[in-house]
């Protein structure tokens, strides 16, 4: 059995009940995906990574899914602007795309949800559903929850139970300086920190907080000085891209000696930046790590293809949870397949998740990883050839690193 079908496959059979004329209702149909995220600029490599890991998904569930449907990515460069996003979304609409992905900047999903759910008001029968893959602003499955939306990573509230409640047992940790950047995303990170913080560890000081613009800074010597000066044992960032390479970078050219606990360590191109000098020194919070067992085959093949690092894994729940449920609406409009969506629960790579059928947030494990030397390259990835890797320190399950929900969704009749 291969791995789309050993992973992805409908983890409650008998509640989907999928006959063999079910499964291929929409056999041979080709179901465009919209792609909207930067493949220019400074946080470009975030971009063209997400961008290739979804055409790669899009051949493997398009090879064996139980809809019979293929997947086609049609990009769009929205240059990480909310503005350049929403003329994008008006091409999609010209084009009768159904289905829009996106990711890096909560600003730019925010305005995505906003403009998706005015023009599926005012456009019954050519509705869009939003697949967010990496957008994990809280407000969008809580106040500002919508039925067009769906979100296939943790939101920072649900990485931040999981990170804080391992600082719990740091006792090293004693200073901590926040650097975020600013904008939703970064202020959530600062917000839940803070409030986690007090509960769990109300001994440990914030000796620091800056807030910088997203994807504008070259030299974060300045913010690092600030943080030597600080005293701090630990730093806590949300920062992604560039904005978290750049950083590192500043920090190991100044001699900083810290611990950092990161949400993005693991993403494109800042396992580079970290490098040698800082290992046992950074831990990421996600939703999977590059030592998985299961991921294993997929990491080496995507390499091999590409040169490049399997990275965002969040991408990888979304097509093969669109095919379960457009199977289990026997049907690929975008109405019927987001209500199938709803409540959906399918076999990943690190176990069941689910599609909360509440605020469309996926319930999923978390998992804390730690920058270390690769001691066994027979089962360990050499990530980004750098002769180092993610070890992983613990692994919450979907119940203890959910958060509950203010949502109160208006759904269609």
């Amino acid at each position: 059995m291969d791995l789309t079908r050993r992973w992805f496959g409908v983890a409650v059979g008998a509640a989907l009940a999928l006959g063999s004329t079910v499964a291929l209702a929409q056999k041979g149909e080709t179901v465009k995906v919209a792609w909207l995220d930067p493949l220019s600029g400074m946080l470009a490599n975030i971009g063209q990574n997400s961008l290739r890991t979804f055409q790669f998904m899009a051949e493997k569930v398009s090879a064996n899914n139980p809809a019979g449907v293929r997947f086609e990515i049609v990009p769009f460069d929205n240059k990480l602007s909310p503005q350049e996003s929403l003329t994008a979304l008006r091409a999609i609409t010209d084009q009768g795309i159904r289905y829009v992905t996106q990711g890096n900047g909560s600003s730019v999903a925010g305005a995505l949800i906003d403009a998706i759910n005015k023009h599926n008001e005012r456009n019954p029968g050519k509705e869009i559903v939003f697949l967010n893959n990496a957008a994990v602003d809280p407000d969008f499955t809580n106040a500002k929850c919508s039925f067009w939306h769906f979100r296939f990573d943790a939101d920072t509230s649900m990485k931040m139970e999981a990170l804080t409640t391992y600082m719990r047992d740091e006792k090293n940790v004693k200073k901590v300086y926040l650097i975020n950047q600013n904008y939703s995303h970064g202020h959530q990170v600062a917000k839940y920190f803070k409030e986690a913080l007090a509960r769990k560890r109300p001994d440990v000081q914030i000796v620091g907080e800056d807030l910088h613009p997203l994807g504008q800074v070259r030299d974060f010597a300045p913010y690092v000085a600030k943080i030597k000066a600080s005293g701090a044992d630990s730093i806590v960032t949300g920062n992604w891209g560039s904005d978290l390479s750049l950083l590192i970078k500043a920090a190991k050219d100044a001699g900083l000696d810290a611990n950092w606990y990161t949400y993005y360590a693991g993403a494109n191109g800042s396992p580079s930046a970290i490098g040698p000098t800082m290992e046992g020194k950074v831990k990421y919070v996600y939703i999977g790590h590059s030592n998985i067992p299961e991921l294993g085959p997929w990491m080496k093949e995507y390499n091999a293809r590409f040169k490049d690092d399997l990275s965002l894994l969040s991408t990888l729940h979304v097509l093969p949870m669109l095919a379960q449920a457009m199977a289990k609406a026997k049907s690929t409009d975008p109405v019927k397949v987001a209500k199938a969506m709803e409540g959906l629960t399918i076999k990943s790579f690190s176990g069941e998740v689910t599609m909360r059928a509440t605020d469309h947030q996926l319930q999923q494990p978390l998992y804390i990883a730690s920058w270390r030397k690769i001691t066994d390259p027979a089962k360990q990835y050499n990530v980004e050839g750098t002769g180092y890797t993610w070890v992983q320190e613990r692994v919450f399950e979907p119940y203890v690193s959910s958060t509950p929900t203010s949502c109160q969704m208006s759904r269609p009749g």
